[in-house]
């Protein structure tokens, strides 16, 4: 279990590209709604920041221990090890997919995050009965209700969780996730226009998407090396 924490971790901080690109303008928007007097101040704005970020990895965790418990099922129906195997085998492909797309060599990923918009589309208007926040439970709840923002980095996650065995497991896992992605999506809030440029650069696009496979490529081995 140690591993795949550490790989969902790494997927975080490497897939910060595609989060700067989905999550960066609900960030800034997060930041262009507070008060001028706490816009003008990064160390003002930072525990707003914060307090959105803990909102958003809350949705990863529930959303992480349903899939969880939902692999464990499977898991009890057939024999683990198979089961389990063809999960990771699954969450290697999608993460091979994800770098691809990463990249900019392949988008066939973005059809995939179409999938969930159904359900966000019913989720997001809460969204506009949380601005202009002032408080912090404002930026919290803000935050728990864009968790739930259709990425296909989170579904790769969610089908990692959903190997892991068990609910708690499929937790831990999108909560190192999400730990991976803060670095970037706290930066982008007190930094928007920055890293908004940066992950525009082609040459940073490549490097995290080839990363990514990489990692794809490792869950696959991990997934069958307990037979080798």
């Amino acid at each position: 279990m140690d591993s795949i924490y550490i790989t969902a971790f790494i997927v975080g901080v490497l897939g910060g590209v595609h989060c700067l690109g989905m999550c960066g303008g609900v960030v800034g928007g997060l930041t262009f709604s507070l008060e001028s007097r706490v816009q003008t101040s990064w160390w003002k704005m930072m525990p707003f920041q914060l307090s959105y970020n803990v909102g958003r990895l809350s949705s990863y965790v529930i959303i992480g221990a349903i899939f969880g418990a939902f692999g464990a099922t499977l898991g009890s129906l057939a024999a683990f090890l198979p089961a389990q195997q063809l999960l990771q085998t699954i969450a290697g492909l999608f993460m091979i997919a994800l770098g691809l797309y990463l990249g900019g060599w392949w988008f066939g990923v973005a059809k995939i995050e179409r999938l969930g918009q159904g359900l966000w589309n019913k989720i997001a208007p809460l969204t506009s009965k949380l601005t202009p926040v002032k408080h912090y439970h404002q930026a919290w709840l803000y935050g728990l209700v864009w968790g739930w923002l259709p990425c296909g980095l989170i579904y790769s996650m969610l089908i990692m969780a959903m190997s892991s065995g068990s609910a708690l497991n499929g937790a831990g896992v999108m909560l190192a996730f999400g730990l991976g992605t803060l670095p970037n999506l706290m930066l982008m809030g007190v930094f928007a226009f920055y890293f908004t440029r940066l992950s525009r650069m082609v040459w940073v696009k490549r490097f995290a998407g080839l990363s990514v496979i990489l990692m794809g490529v490792w869950q696959l081995y991990l997934a069958y090396s307990v037979t080798i």
